[in-house]
């Protein structure tokens, strides 16, 4: 993996509030909120067991409250792309909980035995407060069955479950956090629970226990200060450390600090995958206004030699390594440079509708670095298309860790003639070729040379559609698809034409040009033959010239395939079109001339009846073209214009 790093001034506010960026995309799950989100790993994928906050219903008393109704999981492979397996766990499903009380909290989910356990939180139909339930499921996506009744002896909210070896232990939050050894049927508790001692005052929940090289941490969102009429402090995320899984605890400090934006609740849980530490936790990015919908986001954790945990610090641009064709999120980006005097902005889309995310503002001069962008997929003839605005023309330039420019794209406002529009400010799509194909992971950098701000909402790298593929030696026959057309063709390479205009596309000129470059064929030795079938009815020979390196326009095309019959058929036409002049022979006899400055329209020509000989027939054609995109398409047809397809195309 190609990467530098270097010290990079930090300017970044999203909607005026600061914001730290350092190096998946935060919020990882943008189509609805996923609070509390519990990771673990299973079958070598991150499954995500969040809780699902949602709007208050209108019979939900509690406005200002938390409000979930049921739980979804998620799986990813690259921490990137998260997929959804729906519901897993409603309320009205819970055979022993209040079905109206949207008090599906925290949950979590671990393997035994080949089985998954599902630990959830909830209202029960009788009493006050929390009951903590298990379901279970032979996949970590489900189908899970809830049991019957909640575990005894244990009352709280936001259950953990920790396997170690043969033995299994529970935590949950209630009057402190507390913990109990679970029995072999990971239903039931083992002997009476205990309070988790050596850890400090102040309002505690959500503990999340994992084991390191030895060490057992106790890891919880913790108030660390008190509230007074001035100061309501929020949760930060604090851990302890002990060589007993029941404590006692030693505190050690602060995992992430509370959240600039005074979102007050932060819940989390940590898990190592592929080699690296993650931490995932939530914010209320897709909701500033109410803190209690929440977001999940992940960020990566380290341990010193001691095995302490480094505090984490918040970042947009989250884990992952994103594929270039995906759609980038430019606003997530790891670190921006800036003039004295200027900020790059994150800003919503639409801040009455946040789930359609944020853009980036880069004032003039500055630059922004987002990190981990696979291009491995990208082909020759890859481009990059943006949504961007400006209040003026201007353009941005693309790069690479290296220095290396991939593209420059360019913000046209106003122009003159056709190209005139009123855009300013106006969010417009625009593209650009790659001038080099970048290789692996490399960061990308936007670096914004002109004189006025620029906006980006999203870039995405593409590849060019295949219209044709190469064929190698040995490979089976072709035939003409449903409708006839014949899609093996040899190709050689353009010789290139100086036309400045295709008006000189007539009979008589294109017959002499056509005899002259026929004569000079045995004198191209440098050119070569290509055996191609177009992935379309028609041939795109503009970008067969592209695939191959040449000049685009000012081109003449031999192009020719061998067609063999099962028998001889007579009165058989044959029925063309091309972009630009093109000729046509078979079996060297001329059959077809497209003269003039045509676009490329199926059957567009026809000739007058021919014979196709029983066994092998040779149909050629030149395509000629100026200053425009050369295609050509043939087929054959029958005395009453039904496509020929019982033909053998070598």
């Amino acid at each position: 993996m190609k990467k530098i790093f270097f010290s990079l001034t930090m300017c970044v506010a999203i909607s005026g509030v600061p914001f730290g960026s350092v190096e998946a995309q935060n919020p990882i799950i943008g189509d609805q909120f996923t609070a509390d989100p519990t990771a673990r790993v299973f079958n070598n994928k991150v499954y995500l067991y969040p809780s699902h906050d949602i709007p208050a219903p209108e019979a939900y008393e509690r406005k200002d409250w938390f409000c979930m109704e049921d739980y979804h999981v998620f799986s990813s492979e690259n921490l990137v792309d998260w997929l959804d397996h729906g519901v897993i766990l409603s309320q009205e499903q819970v055979p022993w909980g209040k079905a109206d009380a949207y008090s599906m909290w925290a949950p979590d989910c671990v393997e035994r035995n080949g089985r998954y356990y599902f630990y959830y939180p909830n209202a029960p139909r009788e009493g006050r407060g929390f009951a903590i339930g298990v379901a279970t499921a032979d996949a970590p996506e489900g189908p899970f069955a809830p049991e019957a009744e909640p575990i005894k002896g244990v009352m709280g909210i936001d259950p953990c479950v920790l396997v170690d070896g043969n033995d299994a232990y529970i935590y949950w939050s209630g009057m402190g956090i507390r913990g109990a050894r679970l029995k072999g049927n990971m239903k039931e508790i083992d002997g009476e629970a205990v309070q988790m001692e050596g850890l400090p005052d102040g309002f505690k929940e959500g503990p999340f226990v994992f084991q390191r090289k030895g060490w057992y941490y106790l890891t919880f969102p913790w108030v660390r200060g008190k509230k007074t009429e001035e100061n309501n402090p929020t949760e930060t995320l604090a851990y302890a450390m002990s060589k007993s899984p029941l404590g006692p605890w030693q505190f050690k400090g602060i995992i992430m600090a509370e959240h600039a934006n005074g979102c007050w609740t932060n819940h989390h849980s940590i898990v190592e995958y592929k080699g690296q530490w993650l931490l995932f936790y939530h914010h209320n990015d897709y909701s500033p206004r109410f803190d209690k919908n929440r977001s999940a986001c992940i960020d990566r954790l380290f341990f010193n030699a001691d095995g302490t945990i480094q505090e984490v610090k918040p970042t947009m641009r989250g884990v992952g390594t994103m594929p270039a064709t995906h759609r980038i999120d430019i606003d997530r980006y790891s670190a921006a440079s800036c003039p004295v005097g200027g900020d790059i902005i994150a800003s919503y889309n639409d801040s009455l509708a946040p789930f359609r995310g944020w853009h980036a503002t880069i004032p003039a001069k500055a630059s922004l670095r987002y990190n981990d962008v696979d291009f491995s997929s990208l082909q020759k003839g890859a481009y990059v298309v943006a949504k961007v605005r400006a209040a003026a023309n201007t353009g941005f330039a693309i790069k690479t860790a290296k220095g290396k420019r991939l593209a420059l794209l360019g913000v046209t406002v106003t122009g003159e003639g056709r190209q005139r529009r009123d855009m300013t400010n106006q969010w417009m799509t625009v593209t650009a070729p790659l001038a080099l194909l970048p290789q692996g992971t490399d960061d990308l950098y936007i670096e914004n040379d002109g004189a006025v701000a620029v906006s980006i909402d999203w870039l995405q790298f593409k590849n060019r559609p295949q219209y044709f593929s190469v064929v190698n030696s040995g490979v089976a026959p072709s035939q003409p698809d449903n409708d006839g057309f014949l899609r093996r063709w040899n190709v050689l390479e353009p010789i290139a034409q100086d036309i400045r205009s295709n008006v000189v596309f007539t009979d008589t000129w294109l017959r002499k040009t056509f005899a002259e470059a026929l004569a000079q064929l045995p004198k191209q030795p440098k050119k070569k033959w290509h055996t191609l079938d177009a992935e379309g009815y028609n041939l795109k020979l503009f970008h067969v010239a592209e695939q191959w390196g040449k000049q685009l326009y000012g081109n003449l095309f031999w192009v020719e395939t061998v067609v063999d019959s099962p028998e001889e058929l007579s009165g058989v036409r044959l029925a063309a079109g091309s972009n630009g002049a093109s000729m046509w022979w078979l079996n060297d006899d001329e059959v077809l001339l497209l003269s003039g400055d045509r676009r490329m329209v199926r059957d567009d020509g026809v000739s007058g009846r021919l014979m196709l000989r029983k066994g092998r027939n040779v149909l050629r054609c030149a395509v000629i073209n100026g200053p425009g995109m050369s295609d050509m398409c043939a087929r054959f047809v029958d005395e009453k214009g039904n496509p020929i397809t019982n033909l053998t195309i070598q």
